[in-house]
């Protein structure tokens, strides 16, 4: 599933976009994962994208009146193509036309949404989420204060977008792994030191994945058809009875909430 680093990635690819007139939107297939609605989406016609930006693992389009938020869902993609070009592919559920050009939006498995918006604040699927973890605000003073009444384990409480945005199972091991705490942890049982491990290889791992692109895995790649680079720099995930780089223990994998978790016994407790 795309976290903040490919989602981020993906955003900046259809910057251009921005300052363009969408001519229209086409719904080949209205059903992802809340249904599209048709008849708001057919009144978006020659209208300009004001800007483009993203919040936790959505991306927002910035028309004059309104907002449309794009999720990724699991395996959702988009694609830039010259207007007119034939190429199609199966999994095309929504074109976003430009004057010369095409954004496609490509999802197999059907997550992803695509919702209008008058107020994006108060949009169901944004008005809960936690704070960005490259923000400020997210600091060890926060994550402490945060913890003390959660009984779950590290890693679910990291993938909770409550508490913060935009991590996923991927980067939750990471982030693990870099802080030597065990995934099957109570996060309530965590020191204030423990806090700052977190809180800083949170910051410099989601920092490092931006800059190589995110993790190309199996069906991640962005707007512009580039892979993600991070994949090269896993400790962990994906590395079921391969050596840890640290102290050579092979790497585990077991199921937690019903994800695959990736950790090392000896690094991390």
């Amino acid at each position: 599933m795309p976290e903040l680093p490919e989602v981020e990635t993906t955003k900046n690819a259809i910057l251009p976009f921005s300052g363009k007139t969408l001519k229209r939107i086409i719904v080949n297939n209205p059903s992802l994962r809340w249904p599209i609605d048709e008849k708001l989406i057919n009144k978006i016609k020659d209208v300009k994208i004001l800007s483009i930006s993203r919040r936790a693992k959505y991306i927002f389009l910035h028309l004059e009146e309104i907002t449309i938020i794009i999720h990724l869902g699991m395996t959702g993609t988009f694609r830039i193509q010259k207007l007119g070009s034939n190429q199609v592919r199966k999994h095309d559920h929504v074109v976003f036309e430009f004057k010369d050009k095409i954004l496609v939006f490509n999802d197999p498995r059907r997550f992803g949404s695509l919702h209008v918006t008058k107020s994006i604040e108060n949009h169901f699927l944004i008005k809960n989420l936690g704070p960005e973890p490259l923000e400020d605000v997210f600091n060890a003073e926060y994550l402490y204060k945060k913890i003390k009444k959660a009984g779950v384990s590290t890693k679910s409480f990291l993938m909770n977008q409550k508490n913060v945005v935009g991590i996923g199972n991927i980067y939750a091991c990471e982030i693990l792994f870099s802080s030597g705490i065990s995934p099957k942890r109570k996060i309530k049982y965590l020191n204030r030191s423990q806090c700052e491990e977190v809180v800083k290889n949170t910051k410099r791992i989601i920092k490092e994945a931006i800059t190589k692109g995110g993790t190309t895995l199996k069906d991640f790649y962005s707007a512009d058809g580039n892979k993600g680079y991070f994949k090269i720099e896993l400790n962990v995930y994906d590395r079921e009875n391969e050596e840890c780089k640290a102290c050579k223990t092979k790497i585990l994998r077991f199921v937690q909430n019903q994800r695959s978790t990736f950790y090392c016994k000896s690094c991390q407790n």
